[in-house]
């Protein structure tokens, strides 16, 4: 038997110019989905639609992402203020949030810095203390390589759902202000009296053999074995997957979250 969920609703969260797409549906306790950089509602319809199974579920379009509106600006804090601006709308309640990539950075910026405001947080291949920068000098070229190959891959895209209007340039610009944010988000976790479980990918950067990508991958299980190390209470699960898991993984991922018995608050959205 197929489970049924109430028809989702859509409206829009309207601040410093900039309309935010928000879709909510489902049943049970909030939940708060925050997408990634590149990514849509659109994209995570599988994960979407499994979460609210069991949750009331509220997730949204980035600026310049899916459904909402281009900005002048692409930045770290700009991206926080949509975050905070429907977590805003929600009014007074502590839903569980959940960040896939910089949506996971998000979360933690966001939590830190409203104590008490959810109540725990699952941050899926993001928000990772990484040891070493995966951007620099000597890669440059090769991220600029990649930013154009995914400007033309947001030409061919179909439907506004999907749509990223993102420059080659804002892409570039932005990741190397995830370098920089990551560098200090120890200190950010620090802030955050919530449980916090992570869902990491084993090959964040691919599969490839080539001693870049092992690199990659390596650096990035160093970086949650320093945040555990740091804050021993942060519970990990791993998936075998890359980057794409919480597209490639939506069953698994949704299945952990179901799993972990979350301390909740009697309020609701």
């Amino acid at each position: 038997m197929v489970a049924m969920t109430p028809k989702a609703s859509q409206f829009e969260v309207h601040h410093n110019g900039v309309s935010i797409s928000v879709s909510r549906g489902g049943r049970g306790q909030p939940l708060v989905l925050c997408p990634g950089l590149l990514t849509t509602q659109a994209d995570l319809h599988e994960l979407i639609d499994l979460l609210r199974r069991g949750y009331d579920v509220v997730t949204f379009d980035l600026r310049g992402h899916g459904l909402s509106s281009p900005a002048d600006r692409y930045t770290f804090e700009a991206f926080l203020g949509d975050l905070d601006a429907v977590m805003t709308a929600l009014g007074h309640c502590s839903p569980l949030l959940v960040g896939h990539s910089l949506g996971a950075d998000l979360a933690v910026h966001y939590a830190a810095g409203h104590p008490g405001a959810v109540a725990g947080l699952v941050l899926v291949d993001g928000a990772n203390p990484v040891p070493a920068p995966f951007l620099t000098e000597a890669g440059l070229p090769e991220f600029r390589a990649m930013a154009e190959g995914l400007r033309h891959e947001f030409e061919r895209a179909t439907g506004t759902a999907r749509q990223v209007l993102l420059t080659p340039q804002d892409f570039l610009g932005l990741n190397l202000e995830i370098e920089a944010v990551r560098s200090g988000i120890l200190d950010r976790y620090q802030e955050i009296d919530r449980p916090v479980h992570m869902i990491m990918s084993t090959s964040m950067a691919g599969n490839s053999g080539d001693v870049r990508t092992q690199w990659r991958n390596r650096n990035w299980r160093a970086g949650v074995e320093r945040l555990v190390r740091a804050r021993p209470h942060v519970a990990t699960s791993w998936l075998d997957a890359d980057h794409r898991l919480v597209i490639t993984h939506a069953p698994e991922i949704a299945r952990l979250i179901r799993a972990v018995p979350w301390p909740w608050t009697l309020d609701r959205c």
